[in-house]
């Protein structure tokens, strides 16, 4: 396999960067660039030169031994002043040494993988993390990168082995003395592992949103106080207002932090019945964007919402400055309120997350409740078929491990890998 190295942190003007080399040739590039290879896992500082000797910065070096380091490989780190024009040379130095190359995006990452180091949805943890906004991103990413999904796979996985074991060898030595009867332990260990999927399952929605965000939509009438609402709560002028009906004719977008969530808050068209074209496309979109949020504040001046509310939504009087009680986004009254409300009725639906959080893994648990229904039907029919009853439990094994990156899954790597930056 090639050493490859990269820039791990961010490009531009630092205090410190970090040069990452991984691979068979590490050490070697260490010899060549800093004099020698320092003791595992012990900083050392180091003079670094180029193959001239020339002096390009006094870093301070690291060195991690196959086995005992993120890639699984020997790796080198170079911490360095963080210079463009110093993290330029030396990559420039390393670039010049035989066997090493610039790393690909998220090819340190995916060597951890491939080494055993991380298991995918590990992998997906990581990418979480780095992207995380906020407090609940940090905090479900982490679980994620810790290996919160594998360990519940993997048990999941050893009591469905058990069981299609059990069935096999009644298959197997029908003739010798083994008990026929073992369909009340595997439908127990297929049961176990059945409800413990059915629940990772439920939950993904909620984890989805925490991963990518809630949205919360503001509806209602035309000029009820919308857009200044949304304002408030953005603390800046994000959408246009006017005391004439029909100024917003689009979705306006804005992202917030909310008790640690990630919330995005749409102010969208006026609900109105209207013969302007432009506006009458907003208002669809409007309807249509409302209809998928996550949450919605019908502001009203008193009479029903265009718009049927549903449960949970937040229904409240605007303009309080002029009618003394509910919310208004000019003077800052009851907004304080509102934002607490929106907090916990989303912290409600945020408790409900699971681990799981993405579509690939929503196919994968869903495949495998199926099949342990299948298996359970093939079982409680009789022994004539517990063979069709093993091989769904195969199945269901599958799955779980196509979950964990453990098989089927080459054709997710590229893209996966592509979201991270060069020297992950």
């Amino acid at each position: 396999m090639d050493t490859i190295f990269a820039l791990a942190t961010a490009p531009g003007k630092a205090g410190v960067a970090v040069v990452r080399v991984s691979g068979p040739s590490a050490f070697v590039a260490c010899v060549h660039i800093a004099g020698s290879v320092p003791k595992p896992r012990h900083a050392s500082l180091r003079r670094l030169s180029d193959l001239d000797g020339d002096t390009l910065d006094e870093a301070l070096v690291l060195v991690f031994q196959a086995g005992h380091s993120f890639t699984g490989e020997d790796v080198v780190e170079f911490q360095c002043h963080g210079s463009v024009a110093i993290t330029s040379a030396i990559l420039r130095a390393l670039g010049e040494l035989p066997g090493l190359r610039m790393a690909e995006p998220g090819e340190f990452t995916r060597r951890a993988l491939e080494n055993g180091r991380l298991d995918l949805t590990q992998v997906e943890g990581l990418a979480d993390l780095i992207e995380s906004e906020t407090e609940m991103q940090r905090k479900q990413a982490q679980r994620l990168l810790e290996g919160a999904i594998g360990e519940k796979a993997e048990t999941w996985r050893r009591d469905l082995i058990r069981a299609a074991a059990l069935l096999e060898a009644v298959i197997d030595f029908a003739d010798e003395d083994v008990p026929e009867d073992v369909s009340d332990e595997v439908l127990a260990l297929t049961e176990k592992s059945r409800l413990g999927i059915s629940q990772e399952l439920r939950g993904i929605d909620a984890a989805e949103r925490v991963r990518t965000g809630f949205e919360v939509a503001i509806v209602g009438a035309p000029n009820v106080g919308k857009s200044t609402l949304l304002n408030a709560l953005a603390g800046r002028d994000a959408a246009i207002t006017s005391e004439y009906a029909g100024t917003t004719r689009d979705v306006i977008e804005v992202r917030m932090d909310l008790g640690g969530l990630p919330v995005t808050v749409l102010d969208t068209a006026g609900l109105r019945e209207t013969e302007d074209h432009v506006e009458g496309i907003g208002i669809a979109r409007a309807r249509e964007r409302a209809q998928a949020a996550d949450l919605r504040i019908f502001l009203t001046d008193g009479e029903a919402p265009d718009l049927a509310p549903a449960p949970g939504d937040i229904v409240i009087q605007a303009k309080a400055d002029l009618r003394g009680s509910g919310v208004s986004g000019k003077t800052g009254q009851g907004v304080e309120q509102l934002v607490s409300e929106i907090t916990d009725r989303l912290q409600d639906q945020a408790a409900h997350a699971g681990l799981a959080s993405r579509e690939r893994h929503r196919l994968a648990l869903a495949q495998a409740i199926s099949g342990l229904q299948a298996a359970e039907t093939h079982v409680r029919i009789g022994a004539e078929q517990y063979d069709l009853g093993a091989e769904e439990l195969r199945n269901v094994v599958r799955a779980l491990e196509s979950l964990v990156g453990r098989i089927d899954v080459e054709n997710l790597l590229d893209e996966i890998f592509a979201s991270f930056c060069l020297g992950k």
